[in-house]
């Protein structure tokens, strides 16, 4: 037997201790919920006003691009294409909401010389430079909205396990062990009363 559970004043104190700590948790673990729900919320929002501004952008490039095509020849163009050096301009930091690492997307845009080539190039050239920072947006949102759903499932599992475990094994032991104190005094009285 769990010593913890002996009908002592000391004992019913750490279990009324213990269960205000578990319900202020709860209470905690619940606010954490509807944080990282309302955060996500705002996610998906985001990305789908991302997702349809990157099939326009697409949209526009390619139209840019087919006409380059035409005007410069194709040759040129895939010329035009293969000076361009490969570049790493996209670096990811953290920021955390409610303990939960979300990454940060930066995107750099390279420089690019408007030199020898048609407005309908330069026109594709920048919409696929956007197309190429609103994807890096929404890998940002896409991959904070998967954390940060994993995180609430976490959160709520916890929650659950506070709402549906601890807190009423805590309220049974505050009952049992006041009811036997009760007793107890009860059958001192008594006892004193006979005496």
């Amino acid at each position: 037997m769990n010593p913890n559970t002996f009908p002592t004043k000391g004992n019913l104190i750490l279990a009324k201790n213990s269960l205000a700590l578990a319900t202020q948790g709860y209470g905690l673990m619940d606010k954490k919920r509807n944080i990282l729900l309302r955060e996500l919320m705002g996610l998906i929002d985001q990305a789908k006003t991302i997702q349809s501004e990157i099939d326009s952008t697409f949209t526009a490039a390619y139209k840019a691009l087919q006409k380059a095509n035409i005007e410069m020849g194709i040759h040129y163009v895939e010329e035009i294409a293969g000076s361009i050096p490969v570049t790493d301009d996209i670096r990811i930091k953290a920021r955390s909401i409610m303990g939960t690492e979300i990454p940060l997307v930066e995107y750099e845009k390279p420089p690019y010389a408007f030199y020898s080539t048609s407005d309908s190039l330069d026109e594709a050239r920048i919409a696929f430079e956007r197309v190429k920072e609103l994807t890096a947006n929404l890998a940002t949102v896409e991959t904070s909205a998967y954390r940060l759903a994993e995180s609430i499932k976490k959160t709520q599992k916890r929650a659950n396990a506070l709402k549906n475990i601890t807190i009423p094994s805590y309220q049974a032991l505050v009952k049992d062990i006041s009811n036997a104190l009760e007793e107890k005094d009860r059958e001192e009285f008594t006892r004193l009363k006979v005496i």
